[in-house]
């Protein structure tokens, strides 16, 4: 006699599919984001879709989410053609989406934030409850614990999407679109949302990933399609494919999947950290006494699960966040550590800074890539110095050559930052910084939400960095990033140093015993 989950594996087979896009085309003036697009998503499956920044993933989701409306084409939910003018036509027809940036409103509890634009009436109270009991269900249903009465604003970013995710399952969402979902998240995070994913898959739940991490893709996907520059170009059984496979269909031409970069040789110490403390306005330690030294030539890793102090340290080395006490040498020069407006003063220097939030610290969103091209610089002599009217051709020109050179797509110096996809936004900031040529390069979560192409590219530019003699410091939880990329690895745990390592003399194990605080060569260690 067959099995109840047999049973429902044949009716899925024989089911219709749970999505079908045919040939879907939108354009944004003269950029074809989606050409002719063909895509089928079978019911209860996990279904990747990868691409290089700018291959158009996230306008063909938007489009089935009702974000856009499509120039032409036809979408198909359960075998049934569905108008989606808007994200409550997709909602009406079982599709829910978790956006790359989450939609939450950060003052307002996990109760309220389930519930708003899905209220029964004028008056809240019996929307809360009934929203209490549903959620209660849900949590245990789908194992996404979560205090409903928590602040959304104080939640750690993986608890925030398990609330992203639980509030399209309470407005009864069947589909789940994940753009990017793993961009935020620490590595045990990513673990567990690839838990509640294959859950989801197992109670009959639709799921399209949109992501750039091969590794999430082999990992977790049944399918997986791959976009180029607007087109569909294949989709595959992700069994029956390859990690280098997908990488050559994604970018066009073959992809190497490590870093090679030649043995380090490094010179003189460029910036000596000594002691260094932050005590924040509320009084909790952030960094406690943390020593270091970098050098020219090498690129000096820093790993830790976020909110150790890593952010932190970067805003200090930046100028942008005064310390408690300590001292930072650079070239032998101590800086000053007791302004929070010593930004500039740094880049005179020659320290450069890519900030981890692109968004909040790289780039003025509404305004277009020529003119972020030079935010931070602007004082320059060749950009009209401090006192004259700018000189808008050369900063123009300067936008042009970073196009070029970083290969940023589309190729348009007065396209608003906002319309670029977050890859190319993170190139936009790489290009005004790398091309500065400075002495010290701060880089935080250099290719979060980038392609693996991007990726290829961007480790290049900091590996030719040190290959001139200078020195980086850089921040990343992906710990393969941050293992191939540098030449000493230290370890953050609780706003300390808890271990260092030489590139080449360590693995994961040991570094995710370390980002736990945990000494693996101490007697007792697991």
């Amino acid at each position: 006699m067959a099995s109840a989950a047999s049973l429902a594996a044949e009716e899925r087979t024989d089911a219709a599919p749970a999505i079908e896009l045919i040939d879907i085309s939108k354009s944004f003036g003269p950029v074809q984001a989606n050409r002719d697009i063909h895509l089928t998503v079978q019911r209860g499956t996990i279904h990747g879709i990868v691409g290089e920044n700018g291959a158009g993933k996230s306008t063909l989701m938007s489009i089935l989410y009702g974000f856009y409306t499509a120039d032409a084409g036809e979408i198909r939910v359960n075998g049934a053609p569905a108008s989606i003018t808007d994200s409550q036509a997709a909602i009406r027809a079982g599709i829910g989406m978790v956006h790359q940036h989450f939609m939450l409103v950060e003052p307002f509890t996990v109760l309220e934030n389930i519930i708003l634009g899905a209220e029964d009436g004028p008056l809240l109270g019996p929307s809360i409850s009934k929203a209490r009991a549903e959620l209660t269900r849900l949590e245990t249903e789908y194992e996404l614990e979560v205090d409903p009465d928590a602040v959304v604003g104080d939640l750690s970013v993986g608890l925030q999407q398990r609330v992203e995710i639980l509030k399209a399952l309470y407005r009864q969402a069947d589909i789940l679109i994940l753009d990017e979902p793993t961009g935020v998240l620490t590595p045990a995070e990513a673990d567990h949302l690839f838990r509640i994913l294959g859950f989801l898959r197992e109670q009959g739940k639709t799921i399209v990933l949109i992501t750039h991490k091969l590794r999430e893709i082999m990992a977790i996907t049944d399918a997986v399609s791959v976009m180029r520059r607007g087109e569909m170009v294949r989709t595959l059984t992700t069994a029956e494919t390859s990690p280098a496979e997908l990488a050559e269909l994604m970018v066009g031409r073959r992809v190497l999947l490590r870093v090679e970069k030649a043995a380090a040789t490094p010179g003189p110490v460029t910036l000596d950290v000594r002691n260094l403390r932050l005590v924040d306005a509320q009084g909790v330690e952030r960094l406690r006494s943390v020593s270091f030294s970098v050098r020219e030539g090498e690129i000096l890793g820093i790993a830790g699960v976020a909110g150790n102090g890593q952010s932190e340290l970067l805003e200090i080395l930046a100028g942008m966040r005064a310390a408690t006490s300590g001292e930072v040498l650079f070239k032998g020069r101590p800086l000053d550590l007791r302004h929070t407006t010593n930004a500039d003063d740094r880049r005179v220097l020659g320290i450069a800074h890519v900030p981890e939030d692109r968004h909040r610290r790289g780039l003025v969103m509404p305004f277009a890539q020529w003119e972020n091209s030079f935010f931070g610089y602007q004082y320059e002599a060749r950009f009209g110095g401090p006192l004259t009217t700018l000189n808008r051709a050369a900063i123009r020109d300067l936008a042009r050559e970073g196009i070029e050179r970083f290969d940023i797509r589309p190729p348009s110096c007065d396209l608003k930052t906002a319309n670029f996809s977050g890859g190319n936004q993170q190139k936009i900031v790489l290009a005004r910084e790398i091309e500065r040529d400075p002495h010290v390069l701060l880089v935080g979560q250099p290719t979060r939400g980038v392609d693996i192409g991007a990726i290829e590219f961007i480790h290049q530019q900091l590996v030719a960095l040190r290959d001139r003699r200078k020195a980086l410091i850089l921040v990343s939880v992906e710990l393969d990033e941050i293992q191939a990329l540098s030449d000493r690895i230290l370890v953050m745990f609780d706003g300390r140093i808890s271990g260092e390592r030489a590139a080449g003399t360590t693995d994961e194990r040991e570094l995710g015993l370390l980002m736990a605080g945990i000494d693996p060569t101490a007697r007792g260690a697991a």
